[in-house]
């Protein structure tokens, strides 16, 4: 029993974890509430949930704060160029679904807008990745978030895949938004630290590999 309940156990581990995604989709929740700080919230959720709960690097709170406080002029224009995107092919599908349904003419459109509508989502969660992970005008990210989502299409699969599970399960099960945005990321940096890898300079990816620094100012990727 003591071996169960120790520090170190797989079970007081995935205890812990659950607990910090409980946390940090508290945080992240709270600090996008008024909705313009949303891509700084999204931003730091991704370093916290990557570098605190999936590496075991620092304390939630500090690594949140820092990344939110760090990253927030830039994020929080990023922020809102992916929210009026997401806005807008939303509104769109729910109008196209409609004329779909009453049979008008254009209601094979709902569909390429809703193909659209996946790419954005995806395109979202690599634009707060990148962001939280790598220097960069906003331009730039925008631009690197979409090069990178679409040069591997088949790994798109790893983070829009949960993420429509995530919002099906949220939509049936409210409470689990406790829960599921903290979790979502650590899944999601499965995919975008994959593909990450791929395009990093030699150095940069040894020194990360090696342990040396996970400090955004000190890693880059190729433009390819």
């Amino acid at each position: 029993m003591k071996g169960i309940f120790g520090y170190d156990s797989p079970l007081m581990s995935a205890l812990t974890s659950i607990g910090d995604c409980i946390c940090l989709s508290v945080l992240w929740i709270v600090f996008s509430l008024p909705v313009v700080t949303i891509g700084a919230s999204t931003t730091a959720l991704y370093a916290a949930a990557y570098h605190t709960i999936r590496r075991k690097e620092g304390a939630l709170w500090s690594r949140f704060w820092g990344a939110f406080r760090e990253n927030f002029k830039r994020s929080t224009l990023l922020g809102l160029v992916v929210f009026a995107v997401l806005a807008l092919l939303t509104m769109d599908v729910f109008v196209l679904r409609g004329v779909r349904l009453s049979g008008g003419a254009f209601g094979g459109l709902f569909y390429v807008v809703l193909v659209l509508w996946c790419l954005a989502v995806t395109w979202a969660v690599y634009v707060a990745s990148y962001a939280a992970r790598f220097n960069g005008s906003v331009r730039e990210v925008l631009k690197f978030g979409f090069m990178l989502m679409t040069l591997h299409p088949i790994k798109m699969l790893g983070v829009l895949l949960p993420a429509l599970a995530g919002m099906a399960l949220t939509l049936l099960v409210p409470f689990m938004a406790l829960i599921l945005p903290a979790a979502l990321f650590v899944v999601f940096s499965f995919t975008t630290e994959s593909v990450f890898r791929l395009h990093m300079r030699p150095e940069d990816l040894e020194r990360e590999t090696s342990g040396g620094s996970d400090s955004e100012e000190e890693t880059d990727i190729h433009d390819q």
